[in-house]
C-alpha cells in the first residue's frame, strides 16, 4: 500500500539502527508526543532495537487518556439523563470515572451510541428534532477542525438541539509544561506528525530555542519514527536544537490553512486540567461566546462536578514520562483492559494498553548494549 509499505521496509530499519548506533557517543532521552507513535514503537520493538545509549520516553500523546476525570464524570451525568443521545467515539466508553464508565450508563439504559464522526450526531440530531444530541468532543489539535465544523453547521442548519462536551487540548503548553518539570529528563521530542499537519510548525522553534532540545515532526510508521530519532541525536550530538520535518509527505510549514481558519472561528484559548498531570494555562480550546449555546456543559448545567483521582493509579506519572507502565504496581494486576484504573489502560492510544497488548509485563531494563547484537525483525 502507497506510503504504508515501503516505509515498514526491514533492510532500510536495519540501516537507520546502524546509523543511530554510529551516531549516539552519549546517553539521550527522547520523547515522542503522540500516543500512535507509542503503539508503532511496542508494536515493532524499536525501543528494544535502539542502542542503550537512546531512550524513549512516553508522553502525554493519548487524548483520551488526558480527558480529565471530571469531564468524564460530566459525560457520565450528561448520558444518564432521559432525552438525550450521547455520541462518543469507541475508545471513550471503557474510560473509567469516579465509579462507572459509559458502557454502564448505555447498560442501565443511556442511549450511548459509538460514532465515527461528529458529523454523524450532527445527522442524530437532525433525525430525532425531539431528542438531545450530545457529543463528546475531546481530542488534540488533530480532531478539532471537525468537531468546529459539526458546531458550525448546527448553526447553519438551525439545529437547537445539538452541543458539544468540549475537552480539547493542545500540544505547545503541554510541552512547556513537561520541559519546566523539575523531574524532566527529555533532551529533544518526536512532535506528531498529525497534528503539524494540521497546526503547522510555527508554535514549535520558539519551545525548541527556549529549552534549547531539537524538535523533529515525525510520522507513525517505523521508518518514519527511526527517521525521526536519527535526526533527532544528530541534533543533539552536534549540540543544535531546530525543529526539522522528517514527514513531508503530509506536514507543510503552515499546516492546513482552512482547518486553522475553522478553529479560529468556533474555539478560543482557555486553560484545561489534563488527567493525572493537571491544569496546564492555555492549554485547550473551548467554544466562543458566539458558539456558547452549543456548549453542553453549560446546557445540562453540570460545570459544578469535581473529582479526585484514585491513589493506586500512576497512570499521570505514566502520562510525564516518569515511570513506564510496568512500574506501576497495578499494570496487569489490579489494573488490565477488563479492569481498568485509569485511561491509559483503555485508550487505543494509551502507553499501558500498549504495553499490556504487545505483552511486556516485566519492568524495564536497559539493554546493556544487547540491542547491538539483536537481529532486526522484520517491521509488518
Amino acid at each position: 500500500m502507497k506510503y504504508i509499505d515501503e516505509f515498514n521496509d526491514p533492510q532500510l530499519a536495519r540501516r537507520l539502527l546502524d546509523e543511530i548506533r554510529a551516531t549516539a557517543t552519549r546517553p539521550w532521552a527522547l520523547m515522542e508526543v503522540c500516543g500512535g507513535q507509542t503503539h508503532s514503537i511496542i508494536r515493532h520493538g524499536i525501543d528494544q532495537l535502539l542502542p542503550e545509549q537512546v531512550e524513549l520516553i512516553h508522553g502525554p500523546g493519548c487524548p483520551v487518556c488526558v480527558t480529565p476525570l471530571e469531564v468524564i464524570d460530566k459525560a457520565l451525568e450528561i448520558a444518564s439523563r432521559p432525552g438525550v443521545i450521547f455520541c462518543s467515539f469507541g475508545d471513550m466508553l471503557r474510560v473509567p470515572g469516579t465509579d462507572r464508565d459509559l458502557f454502564r450508563v448505555k447498560g442501565e439504559g443511556g442511549d450511548v451510541r459509538v460514532i465515527y464522526s461528529p458529523l454523524d450526531a450532527l445527522e442524530l440530531a437532525r433525525r430525532n428534532p425531539d431528542r438531545e444530541v450530545v457529543f463528546f468532543a475531546i481530542g488534540f489539535e488533530t480532531t478539532a477542525p471537525a468537531n468546529a465544523m459539526a458546531v458550525h453547521q448546527a448553526r447553519r442548519l438551525g439545529l437547537g438541539n445539538f452541543s458539544l462536551l468540549v475537552s480539547h487540548v493542545r500540544v505547545p503548553p503541554a510541552v512547556e509544561a513537561i520541559m519546566t518539570a523539575p523531574e524532566c529528563r527529555v533532551q529533544g521530542f518526536l512532535a506528531a506528525g498529525h497534528v503539524c499537519s494540521v497546526m503547522g510548525m510555527a508554535e514549535y522553534p520558539k519551545l525548541a530555542e527556549r529549552f534549547r532540545v531539537p524538535m523533529v515532526v515525525t510520522g507513525f510508521e517505523p521508518l518514519d519514527i527511526l527517521e525521526g530519532i536519527r535526526l533527532a541525536v544528530r541534533q543533539l550530538e552536534r549540540g543544535e536544537h531546530r525543529v526539522e520535518n522528517a514527514y513531508p509527505r503530509a506536514v507543510r510549514e503552515e499546516g492546513n490553512p482552512a482547518a486553522v481558519r475553522m478553529i479560529e472561528e468556533v474555539f478560543e484559548v482557555t486553560d484545561r486540567s489534563w488527567r493525572g498531570i493537571g491544569r496546564i494555562p492555555a492549554s485547550g480550546w473551548r467554544l466562543t461566546d458566539a458558539f456558547r449555546a452549543y456548549d453542553a456543559e453549560h446546557r445540562f448545567d453540570v460545570s459544578g462536578i469535581r473529582t479526585e483521582e484514585p491513589a493506586e493509579c500512576r497512570a499521570g506519572e505514566v502520562l510525564q514520562g516518569l515511570i513506564k507502565p510496568t512500574e506501576c504496581a497495578a499494570f496487569g494486576t489490579t489494573c488490565t483492559p477488563r479492569t481498568p484504573l485509569g485511561a491509559t489502560m483503555v485508550s487505543s492510544e494509551g502507553a499501558c494498553a500498549a504495553y499490556y497488548l504487545y505483552r511486556r509485563m516485566n519492568a524495564p531494563a536497559q539493554q546493556a548494549g544487547g540491542a547491538q547484537e539483536q537481529e532486526v525483525a522484520p517491521v509488518a
